[in-house]
């Protein structure tokens, strides 16, 4: 069922006072989300996938829960967008793979040393040159599963909607967990790279800003944000691992 089908399949007769009043959400999240996705990318069809995600928020959303309904359907509204982005996903596989291989080589240079793993040393133990390496970190750059959202918003079983009406006290629990996993990870990446995540998430700078503020080149900031997000995958497998990688194809 496509979009629109499903769109006006569901029944909204109760929750038009919702709707309208939060149509403006769906916009916003939208165009934030676009920021950091490639211009082949339609804000239509965010802005549709983000609708079916509202409506969905309003027939399920559950006061009792303690989040507010702004909260809980943001979140809905971005999953549904970050699910459609999934479904068109652009991306070769063989980008997945090696992402998966860099992240596996970083964490087995980290459970030996305890340390940081180095960029010559994955590339060491991937039996390939820097420069390679330096490639695979660009076409993950252009890869939307190495993002803070889908580490947070995406597949995972753990961190679907948090506040689902029918969702048992120790999956909540389990999720929140999980983000104090992920929140202790970036706080321990090295330096540079925690500065770039921060600047690029939390403060909202494009990757040419961030250049600018610490001094590299635009495609040197991807580089570094890939890196970040592929180390944080390292470091969170024993999460992201539980039946919900990607097979490896």
């Amino acid at each position: 069922m496509n979009g629109l089908a499903k769109y006006k399949e569901l029944d909204t007769t109760n929750n038009d006072g919702l709707i309208i009043e939060h149509a403006e959400l769906v916009k916003r999240i939208a165009y934030h989300l676009m920021n950091r996705l490639p211009e082949n990318v339609q804000v239509d069809d965010l802005i549709q996938a983000g609708m079916i995600g509202l409506l969905e928020a309003s027939r399920h959303y559950d006061a009792s829960q303690g989040a507010s309904f702004e909260t809980y359907a943001g979140i809905r509204i971005r999953g549904a967008m970050i699910d459609e982005i999934r479904r068109l996903d652009w991306t070769p596989r063989s980008v997945h793979k090696k992402g998966r291989m860099v992240a596996d080589a970083i964490q087995k240079i980290e459970n030996e040393t305890g340390r940081d793993a180095r960029a010559n040393e994955v590339a060491e133990l991937l039996e390939i040159e820097l420069d390679e390496y330096n490639q695979i970190l660009r076409d993950s750059g252009n890869s939307r599963i190495f993002s803070i959202e889908e580490l947070t918003q995406g597949g995972d079983q753990f961190l679907e909607e948090f506040a689902e009406a029918d969702s048992a006290p120790i999956d909540r629990l389990t999720r929140e967990r999980f983000k104090s996993a992920l929140a202790t990870e970036i706080s321990g990446l090295p330096e540079r790279e925690r500065l770039v995540v921060s600047l690029y998430y939390d403060d909202e700078l494009n990757l040419r800003e961030i250049g600018k503020v610490i001094g590299v080149s635009e495609s040197r900031v991807s580089q570094i944000n890939s890196q970040a997000m592929l180390r944080l995958r390292a470091r969170l497998a024993e999460w992201l691992d539980k039946d919900s990688r990607p097979s490896k194809e």
